[in-house]
């Protein structure tokens, strides 16, 4: 029997190798997206607790640029919270560009692995005719033979 070559067997190890890239920048971005949702965890927790201490600031009597300066820590906070949003929405649009590419490259390779796949079947079938057609030979050999021992 015949080995089986399929002729873009190159071109479908590249788009193994694409997808494979692709899975990497996907698990990458997705890194980054929990990183900045962390950090945006911690900020909006900072900001929280920044309003605590400005609500306790003012029940107690504290001096004005004491308040004043609390005021100014959640203002602060609540810009770093308004940043760290924009950095979290920038990283989901990475990922969505990443799950994007990812996708692509997976129907990429699995249009090339139909291609292989149907060509091994084209093969497989093309052995069984020339067998057959090997078979066939023989049977009408050996019954051409049996006719002229007759």
């Amino acid at each position: 029997m015949a080995r089986f070559q399929f002729p873009l067997e190159n071109i479908l190890n590249v788009k193994k190798k694409l997808e494979k890239q692709a899975k990497n920048e996907f698990g990458q971005a997705n890194a980054r997206l929990f990183r900045e949702q962390e950090k945006l965890e911690a900020v909006i927790l900072r900001s929280g607790e920044a309003r605590q201490k400005l609500k306790a600031a003012l029940s107690e009597t504290l001096s004005v640029t004491e308040i004043r300066r609390r005021e100014e820590a959640v203002e602060i906070l609540k810009f770093y919270v308004l940043q760290q949003q924009l950095a979290v929405k920038r990283r989901e649009k990475e990922v969505e560009i990443a799950r994007e590419k990812l996708n692509e490259a997976m129907k990429e390779r699995k249009i090339y692995e139909k291609l292989k796949e149907k060509a091994f079947d084209e093969f497989m079938r093309e052995e069984n005719r020339k067998e057959q057609r090997a078979v066939d030979e023989l049977m009408s050999y050996k019954h051409g033979a049996k006719a002229e021992n007759a």
